[in-house]
């Protein structure tokens, strides 16, 4: 599909203003949790944040894999023939409800957040035991259970991963989204008051959303 690995990234990427307001929130309370020799050391500090987030997007892959492998499965019953059609479609559609939602136009998204709930149940006391982060591995296993934190961007990026073709390709498109999320999520560990205040910008929120539905769109028109 090809709109699906750059498409992937530039979810990740439109959507860090949605990422500051959830994960870039989690990755504040995390650095400042750590201790402070290590917060005031620049290449300490970059370790944690870098296994934090290589454990949430080792998640993300995963789950990717099993939506690409799902995917590919169910596609070969419904359409083998018209397959690739139906797939560019129905990614161009969710990619221009992502862009509306990241705009704040259509918030209807938000709520199949509800689905990961029951796993999050689950899985959220373990993520509380390995706090506070005091070693690179608790970070690295921290991150590993974020990656499953319901999150509205997240899912839809693999509903998006289920038309994929198969468990590999879903586990990459998983993990240029989760590489496209990085530059809001780390930076807000970092920066965390000056990267609010551009997250809470309507306007920005709008061009990000503008600019994925226009992706979007010139993707079904070229390769259709």
């Amino acid at each position: 599909m090809e709109i699906g690995y750059l498409g992937a990234f530039l979810m990740g990427l439109f959507g860090a203003l949605h990422c500051v307001g959830m994960c870039g929130s989690i990755m504040g309370v995390l650095t400042f949790s750590l201790p402070r020799e290590t917060r005031q050391h620049a290449g300490r500090l970059l370790g944690y944040l870098g296994y934090y987030n290589f454990g949430r997007i080792i998640s993300y892959c995963l789950a990717g894999s099993l939506a690409g492998a799902f995917g590919s499965g169910l596609l070969l019953r419904v359409s083998p023939q018209y397959g690739h059609s139906i797939l560019l479609l129905f990614a161009t559609i969710l990619m221009v409800a992502v862009g509306f939602y990241l705009a704040g136009w259509f918030p209807g998204l938000a709520h199949i957040e509800r689905a990961g709930a029951p796993i999050w149940r689950k899985l959220e006391p373990l993520g509380r035991k390995l706090l506070p982060v005091k070693s690179p591995l608790q970070a690295l296993l921290y991150g590993l259970i974020w990656g499953w934190l319901p999150c509205g961007l997240v899912y839809s990026a693999l509903f998006i991963a289920l038309g994929q073709g198969s468990a590999f390709q879903g586990a990459v498109f998983m993990l240029l989204f989760g590489l496209g999320t990085l530059p809001a999520v780390v930076t807000t560990g970092v920066f965390a008051d000056q990267i609010m205040r551009i997250a809470r910008n309507p306007r920005m929120r709008i061009i990000a959303g503008i600019a994925l539905i226009v992706f979007a769109l010139t993707g079904l028109i070229v390769n259709w």
